[in-house]
């Protein structure tokens, strides 16, 4: 079915054009053209307001009152979408963390089972632990952390092959071989609750980590004397960094620091949870973040504030705000040939702001 869609101004995730209409089939983009040049389409007005990529999230745990880890059902997943396209967000990696393996596979099995059943916008799962550094093991469970075996992950690959698509792991405590058991399944590896030398990480990175969990925290810092796993990532001409712009996780002052430094390698996650009183994870709402035992363990931040605090508190250009949300994080995951933009052959649903930056609805194609 064809749509024709015009509006005030379109962020292709590349460039703002005005007076253009989006010309869609079947939920995927067809073309852009002038205005001036779309007789016979009959566009529909969406008005005084633009039209931008949705967000993409590849870090979050759950949504109102269900942490999927308690709750790993497709009910939880589809709360989730349902949730999170609310808040502008039509694609995430809904994150376990670290947790016994029976749970991680109840995960993959939610997964499947929400796949099989039609639901959308969950593009795989994404497991934080357990093969972490205890020593930087933030609010995660420190008996359930361990170094892994080959046959562990071989076991946990073997189950969960085509559904688990990103690992956060300390590489420091994982072997090689263990790494390149994950690499061939084509998984995208993540630095992150790590205690790595600057020497140690960079190291890594070479071996094929292509990325890091939520810059600065949980993981060896910048010190003048060793830069640690977070210097590392800053001082690397490939690697990327996932970082969380709640103002509580990092400074704003220093995730504008990070993003002079690394530029299009940063991206956003939410890093968000929910409320719960049950399993490992008792996350509780101070504020507007959330703590376990007393320890800083998620955000309550939207894809959609995240954007916000970007551009209202780091000073990121609209524009480059929004690549950070939608584009780069598709980079991360190998999709930026489906998602991040509003072009040829991109899918939506797409996001209408007000001139105030306000999410005023999302466009289904």
């Amino acid at each position: 079915m064809q749509k024709a869609f015009t509006v005030s101004g379109i962020f292709t995730g590349e460039e703002w054009l005005q007076q253009h209409v989006v010309i869609t089939e079947n939920g995927t983009v067809r073309q852009l053209i002038p205005l001036v040049g779309a007789k016979g389409f009959n566009p529909t007005d969406l008005g005084d307001h633009l039209m931008v990529p949705t967000f993409i999230d590849i870090q979050v745990y759950g949504a109102a009152g269900k942490l999927f880890a308690v709750y790993p059902h497709r009910e939880t997943l589809q709360l989730m979408y349902e949730s999170f396209l609310k808040e502008g967000t039509s694609v995430c990696l809904p994150t376990l963390a670290t947790n016994t393996m029976e749970v991680f596979k109840q995960g993959i099995d939610a997964v499947r089972d929400y796949w099989n059943t039609g639901g959308k916008g969950v593009y795989g799962l994404h497991l934080e632990g357990p093969w972490l550094n205890p020593v930087k093991r933030g609010a995660h469970v420190a008996e359930l952390i361990h170094p892994p075996t080959p046959e562990e992950v071989k076991d946990l690959l073997h189950y969960g092959d085509d559904v688990i698509k990103m690992i956060t792991l300390a590489p420091e405590c994982c072997s090689d071989e263990v790494m390149q058991l994950l690499l061939d399944k084509g998984i995208v590896l993540s630095a992150g609750h790590s205690n790595a030398s600057y020497a140690q990480a960079t190291a890594s990175f070479g071996k094929g980590i292509t990325t890091v969990t939520h810059l600065f925290n949980a993981m060896s810092p910048l010190h003048h004397r060793e830069a640690g796993l977070a210097g590392a990532a800053m001082n690397h001409p490939v690697v990327k960094a996932s970082i969380i712009p709640d103002g509580h996780h990092v400074d704003f002052a220093v995730i504008a620091i990070a993003k002079k430094l690394m530029g299009e390698r940063l991206f956003v996650i939410t890093d968000a949870v929910t409320e719960t009183h049950m399993g490992p994870y008792r996350h509780q709402l101070n504020g507007d973040k959330y703590e376990c035992n007393g320890v800083l363990s998620g955000s309550a931040l939207s894809m959609h504030q995240a954007f916000l605090n970007l551009v209202k508190e780091v000073g990121v250009e609209v524009g480059e705000a929004l690549r950070m949300c939608s584009l780069y994080p598709a980079r991360v995951l190998g999709c930026d040939d489906r998602f991040g933009k509003i072009a040829p052959h991109y899918t939506g649903p797409f996001l209408l702001l007000d001139k105030q930056l306000k999410l005023v609805d999302v466009v289904t194609l």
